[in-house]
């Protein structure tokens, strides 16, 4: 994968780097789904703060 292309996904809100879903399933080709469906299925591997929800003004 370019180097550019994974730099363009991240954000930064509220003072931490994230991925949205959108861009890590662009990044897999994957539907936008497929992350959280991961993430669910495998919650114990995952640290508490790994998802969050984001507000209408984020």
């Amino acid at each position: 994968m370019e180097l550019q292309l994974i730099k363009s996904k991240i954000h930064i809100i509220r003072n931490s780097k994230v991925i949205h879903n959108r861009g890590l399933a662009e990044l897999y080709s994957a539907e936008t789904k497929v992350p959280k469906q991961a993430v669910r299925r495998n919650i114990n591997r995952f640290p508490e703060d790994f998802m969050s929800v984001l507000s209408k003004s984020e």
